[in-house]
């Protein structure tokens, strides 16, 4: 899959507290024109108003909408026919793991696909940009603006 940072769009979004509840955000992704800013929140278990995804399921969706569309890039490259992919990601803390994040991710395929191409797809999947960004890790540079 070809790099998301090229000169024509360079992945970027903002955070801005809402001044509802503790948590509520509204959250503008990509900058595209049309696109409608959502809210984020937490649940109202951890003292939010639950009014959007949490910032951990958007990190979710980045996994699993990554994976879906690098099987699909590469088996159109390929010029296979792999019909829909549908990808799940879940993660959870797990205390006294280290590191203490893990995420799962379920790929489902068309089962009428050749074990082969089941098994080449598999391996891709763990080259999609945002699987390699967190199992390679980031640096995060952060400063204080205006």
């Amino acid at each position: 899959m070809t790099q998301a940072n090229t000169p024509a769009h360079v992945p970027h979004a903002s955070a801005t507290s809402t001044g509802a509840g503790t948590f509520q955000s509204r959250l503008a992704i990509g900058g595209r024109e049309g696109q409608e800013d959502i809210l984020a929140d937490e649940p109202v278990a951890l003292g939010g108003l639950g009014t959007g995804p949490t910032p951990y399921d958007l990190l979710c969706a980045a996994l699993a909408t990554c994976t879906t569309m690098t099987l699909r890039f590469y088996a159109g490259r390929k010029g296979w026919d792999i019909g829909a992919v549908h990808t799940v990601v879940t993660h959870a803390r797990v205390a006294g793991q280290t590191p203490p994040d893990q995420f799962s991710r379920a790929i489902t395929l068309d089962p009428a696909l050749e074990p082969a191409v089941r098994d080449e797809l598999l391996g891709i999947a763990n080259r999609c940009p945002v699987h390699k960004t967190l199992t390679q890790g980031a640096t995060v540079a952060t400063v204080l603006a205006a």
